[in-house]
């Protein structure tokens, strides 16, 4: 773990010291890494601003135990970063329409990560504002990254940035965890979207959020297909 001394990297208002995760904090079980993301600061640096987020709701995806994650069935060119060194992104493409982020975790070649669900823009807000109203509609603060799809977009993340090193507290993508924070209550719950078994709450409770917060993306199950 490198600490770092100095206010959060991405922004002026951070409560020192803080601590940047190395490699090995992310070599650990999904539903670990999963829970003690909650509270993370995730700052995106770019040559528009830089832009910080507080991360409230996530979702694990365990690989070859798992039914709902892209890795059940194996490694392809689609989710090859998911087998590789944890402490990096995983992004995806959703329905060939929007991109989600994944924070790969757990020994290289066992493919597990955490999709980052949804989170309050703590810094940067403006900026990240304005990139969600580029695409589309943004109508509160609260909005700008409730949901997978709409956190990607205010951090400006898309497939070109798949592997991105998140253990460099100097990258343009760092996660950074305040020392002795107070996460909140954490409560849990069926993941989001998901179809099939990976989808049942009784077997797969895998999605975790931050009680009270308002940027926690609604839930919605999977609506069955018509015959």
């Amino acid at each position: 773990m490198t600490t770092t001394n100095a206010e959060d990297p991405g922004s002026s208002t951070g409560i020192p010291p803080w601590e940047v995760p190395g490699r090995a904090w992310y070599a650990r079980d999904v539903h670990d890494v999963a829970r003690d993301l909650l509270g993370a600061r995730l700052v995106r640096r770019t040559a528009g601003g830089t832009v910080t987020l507080r991360i409230t709701e996530v979702e694990a995806y365990d690989g070859e135990n798992d039914p709902g994650s892209h890795a059940f069935r194996g490694r392809t060119a689609r989710n090859a970063t998911m087998f590789g060194e944890p402490g990096r992104i995983y992004v995806y493409r959703h329905l060939g329409l929007h991109h989600c982020v994944n924070v790969v975790c757990g020994p290289v070649g066992r493919a597990s990560a955490v999709l980052l669900r949804a989170g309050e823009v703590v810094d940067g807000a403006e900026l990240a504002r304005s990139r969600r109203l580029a695409v589309g509609v943004c109508d509160s603060d609260r909005q700008i990254a409730r949901g997978p799809a709409r956190l990607t977009v205010a951090l400006a993340l898309d497939l070109t940035d798949d592997g991105a090193d998140l253990t460099d507290p100097d990258g343009p993508l760092v996660m950074a965890l305040p020392v002795d924070r107070e996460r909140g209550v954490v409560a849990t719950g069926p993941r989001v979207g998901v179809s099939g078994d990976g989808g049942r709450a009784d077997l797969y409770p895998w999605r975790s959020w931050l009680v009270g917060e308002r940027t926690v993306s609604a839930y919605r199950p999977v609506s069955p297909r018509r015959r």
